[in-house]
């Protein structure tokens, strides 16, 4: 009876110490582009992000730029308005911000997400005539990003140290 009392107080401890753990690690970087002029147009933002490698996702209003491992999560998702997604004409709908975001630990540090986030921000912001910005719709300069790509690495050495890398199996159960 004390045995498997002990083995319950163990298994409690040590899942309360893995949620713990990936509550402080479940990171998603989130970057809006925003118009420097006009207000951009759903077809206008699809045409550029398509050009850029997104494909459609289920939902209205978002994209996916997919992994090139089969079965992996998206690189980076893309998503603006739902309702002027939806809208009947595209053409004639305003949109002022569109949103790159990456999940960390469901994307592998070997597909270097953080580089081809950086890419996209930089192919989308010149054709779309945009600018990269927080979440408060600053705009960021693009060395701003240096600092958070360093980052980004001390975390994904935090997940490969608790046998939690990024985008593998275990990892993408643990912070889905």
């Amino acid at each position: 009876m004390q045995r498997s009392i002990c083995q319950t107080c163990c298994t409690k401890s040590a899942v309360r110490e893995l949620d713990q753990f990936a509550g402080e690690h479940d990171a998603q970087l989130s970057f809006m582009l925003r118009p420097r002029r006009a207000a951009w147009s759903p077809g206008y933002i699809e045409q550029h992000a398509a050009a850029a490698g997104f494909v459609s996702a289920a939902m209205p209003g978002r994209m996916q730029l997919p992994s090139e491992t089969v079965g992996h999560a998206p690189l980076l998702t893309l998503a603006y308005d739902a309702q002027a997604a939806q809208a009947d004409n595209l053409d004639q709908t305003a949109v002022h911000e569109v949103w790159l975001s990456l999940d960390v630990p469901q994307v592998p540090r070997s597909e270097d997400p953080f580089k081809r986030l950086r890419d996209v921000v930089q192919v989308l912001c010149e054709g779309m005539d945009g600018m990269l910005c927080d979440q408060n719709g600053y705009q960021l300069l693009p060395q701003v990003l240096d600092p958070i790509g360093a980052d980004l690495q001390k975390l994904y050495d935090k997940l490969d140290s608790r046998e939690l890398s990024a985008g593998s199996m275990l990892a993408r159960r643990l912070f889905n």
